[in-house]
């Protein structure tokens, strides 16, 4: 009996063999890559831990196997728990089988079907002899299982998203005065095209490579491929920062030796894509370093980066991201503020962008208005202009990131050595555009003559001419430093309330930030009360119907230069002026007349702010043009309920509308009939009168608080004698009572006076 039960164990053991010299196991993620990096065609079972591989199919792989004799036909088994690209596949208990070739999906089945698995086989398998011989090309397949998982995902993202903006926008309404106000944009800055992510890897060069020497080659080599980096930095890794990159590989044995090379030295971090899409980087990039080890690189791609560069193991002088799940971990441990790429879905709207260009003084100096010329020519609008002169300290702080360059010093001193020229431009993808049109930093003559950089350089020195942001990012951050971020007040008027959709879109498209936001209607009585110097006039009840016909949507409108921006893109007082000199102007495109012109601005930044206060109160701004404090004041909160309050706000909403642009609306109508007023109502003198007017109704407002106040307060000390009043008859009443009771006795009468005493504290 002994001697038959050993007799099974050996064949069971055996069997286990050949299984497993048929199928290849694979438990990490290494071992994956590895893997699909060999030549041929990869039939892989992927399997859950707690069911194991699919048993019932490896017969009929090993009587393929036997039948074809086909060298390029092998099988595995990968383990989905503890491989990272098959994470999408965990947890399912349907059995599935992937077929790779040269590191893409060309094949899959899902389920135990043995002749559908087995012809899928044949087939690939032959597809694949086809490529080899270079008769067609392998054809990359989706597995629809996990395509509609990520839509899913996708979608349910994307719902969760919305509701959060909901949930944002909610608690960003408050209560001021009565009234309903937004402090918090929700909508995009800027006209932003639809788009989807682009490929991209995240690729390093290491500590080895960049101790040979070899950055600079390895760099040129990857434009040869046609390969693009989006961002670079030059880093050294601590050892804890290496342990966190590749905590994925701490179970293996050299995982210690790893992390002391990783933080030896200098390492090159870098985001790449290719191509417009950028689909196709994570296996290019892949295929261009070879095999994880350099012994098989050296064998199986000699002409690959690992096999030129590599030293041994670990030491492989490169490394790619192994999925685009590992490659956006690998991109947030790197770059944390890079934002994800993107492009542009085909018939959506054209992307808005804005870019800092900067005309240095030597050329601001000999060429500025040339330069201006090229600008316009290139299809760039001028959206922000300023002329300032850098002190040394100044230019230093912006350019720190040159720091340790060479021509640090002679950057700084030609930046502040006169007046530049500092430009906010807006193209479609302006930051692209304007860096193309700059030309290279070194060597724009030879490399590109027709370039700014190459027709403006000054022979006296190597500093080029020109400056334009690297990214949306950069762009952002350096159009804030030389033009600081300001705030004014805007107003859809009632005949232009059903278009304020349209027009809130315009306003983000000129690069506005909504800071914050209300509707309210004026009352006739506020109206008739402002506009009382104008009763006279043939427009007076024109005017008073109007402004009372509808609400009235307020805003903030946070930007660089706000004031004045808001005014150009409203355009001349007179719609059919604004058509002529303006056709793009809001005033143009939805005013009907003066009167009914749609829109309003504050004239300057003294009325915007003075309008900001009465409109919304107190507020505060980030250095983004976001409210600081979303909150209301206590003085705010306490004063939102008077009726009375929230009518003088009113009132000072309607002087606030009267005293800026729209003053010059009413003057010229008055023109229209025959007062022989004068048309310009932007005078400073009627600016002047009309904030004294209204700083003399705060006064009058503030004056009668204090009085009500103080009536209160006389009010409640009267009340107050006349409680003190009765508690002392009362206490009289009690001390008449207590004398005549004679039988109360002593002890009674000393527990009475200690009663009246702690009464009395």
């Amino acid at each position: 009996m002994g001697a038959e039960e050993d007799k099974k164990k050996k064949a069971k053991m055996a069997r286990r063999k050949q299984e497993v010299q048929l199928q290849q196991e694979i438990e990490t993620t290494e071992e994956w890559e590895e893997m699909i990096a060999k030549e041929g065609l990869w039939v892989v079972d992927v399997y859950q831990e707690w069911c194991g591989p699919c048993a019932a199919m490896v017969g009929n792989f090993r009587r393929l196997k036997n039948e074809l004799g086909d060298e390029l036909l092998h099988f595995a088994a990968a383990k989905a728990d503890t491989v990272d690209p098959l994470d999408k596949y965990r947890g399912r208990c349907e059995p599935c089988f992937l077929l790779f070739a040269g590191g893409v999906l060309v094949g899959f089945v899902h389920g135990a079907n043995s002749p559908v698995i087995l012809r899928t086989i044949t087939e690939q398998l032959a597809a694949e002899h086809k490529v080899m011989d270079g008769s067609v090309e392998r054809k990359e397949v989706k597995d629809p299982l996990i395509s509609n998982l990520e839509e899913r995902e996708k979608a349910r993202y994307d719902e969760e998203e919305n509701e959060k903006e909901e949930e944002e926008d909610d608690d960003n309404v408050l209560d001021y005065r009565g009234e309903r106000c937004n402090y918090g944009d929700t909508l995009t800055m800027s006209s932003q095209q639809e788009e989807e992510k682009k490929g991209f890897t995240v690729a390093l060069i290491k500590p080895d490579a960049v101790r040979d020497g070899k950055v600079e080659e390895i760099l040129q080599q990857m434009s040869e491929a046609g390969i693009e980096i989006l961002a670079q930095e030059e880093r050294q890794l601590s050892e804890e920062e290496a342990r966190d990159f590749y905590s994925h590989l701490q179970e293996e044995d050299y995982f210690e030796d790893l992390v002391k090379f990783m933080s030896s030295g200098p390492s090159f971090a870098l985001v790449l894509t290719k191509g417009k899409k950028g689909d196709t980087i994570l296996h290019d990039w892949r295929d261009m370093i070879g095999p994880t080890s350099v012994e098989e690189a050296k064998d199986q791609a000699p002409d690959s980066l690992r096999a030129k560069y590599g030293s041994d193991k670990y030491m492989n002088a490169l490394h790619g991201s192994d999925s685009p799940d590992r490659a956006a971990r690998e991109m947030a441990f790197f770059f944390p503020d890079m934002s994800t790429p993107t492009i542009p879905i085909p018939g959506s709207r054209p992307q808005l962008q804005r870019t800092l260009a900067l005309i240095r003084p030597d050329a601001f100096n000999k060429s500025r208005d040339e330069i201006m010329e090229k600008i316009k020519e290139a299809g760039f609008k001028v959206a922000l202009q300023k002329e300032m002169t850098l002190t040394k300290e100044q230019a230093a702080e912006f350019y720190k990131e040159h720091t340790d360059e060479p021509y640090f010093e002679e950057l700084i001193t030609r930046m502040s050595s006169g007046p530049l020229m500092a430009l906010g431009l807006a193209r479609d993808d302006a930051v692209t555009a304007w860096r193309d049109v700059l030309g290279p930093t070194t060597n724009a003559k030879e490399e590109a003559p027709d370039s700014l950089r190459a027709q403006f350089s000054i022979e006296e020195t190597s500093i080029n001419q020109l400056h334009g942001s690297d990214s949306k990012e950069t762009a952002e951050k350096e159009i804030q430093y030389f033009f600081p971020m300001e705030q004014t007040v805007a107003a859809i008027k009632p005949d232009g309330i059903s278009t304020k959709e349209e027009i809130i879109d315009k306003i983000h498209e000129a690069g506005f930030r909504i800071a914050a936001r209300k509707e309210t209607t004026i009352t006739k009585e506020i109206a008739e009360e402002f506009y009382a110097e104008h009763k006279d006039k043939e427009y007076y009840d024109d005017l008073v119907n109007h402004m009372t016909s509808g609400p009235t949507m307020f805003m903030v409108l946070s930007r660089e230069g706000a004031v004045s921006g808001w005014r150009q893109v409203i355009g001349p007082t007179n719609p059919e002026e604004a058509k002529t000199e303006a056709p793009e102007s809001l005033r143009a495109q939805f005013g009907q007349s003066i009167l009914q012109n749609a829109v309003h601005g504050s004239s300057d930044a003294s009325h915007a702010k003075n309008s900001i206060e009465k409109v919304f109160g107190q507020l505060e701004f980030n250095p983004d043009g976001t409210v600081k404090e979303s909150e209301p004041t206590k003085e705010q909160e306490e004063t939102g309920g008077t009726e009375q309050k929230s009518e003088d706000r009113a009132a000072s909403v309607a002087k606030g509308e009267d005293k800026t642009n729209d003053n010059k609306g009413e003057d010229a109508k008055g023109e229209e009939a025959k007062e022989g007023d004068a048309k310009d109502g932007e005078s400073k003198g009627e600016d002047k009168a009309e904030e004294q007017k209204e700083e003399d109704a705060s006064k009058a407002t503030e004056e009668s608080e204090k009085k009500e106040e103080e009536t209160k307060d006389e009010t409640k000390k009267d009340e107050d004698t006349k409680e003190e009043d009765a508690k002392k008859d009362e206490e009289t009443k009690k001390d008449e009572e207590t004398k005549n009771d004679d039988e109360t006795k002593t002890e009674q009468k000393e527990e009475t006076k200690t009663e009246e005493q702690q009464a009395a504290s």
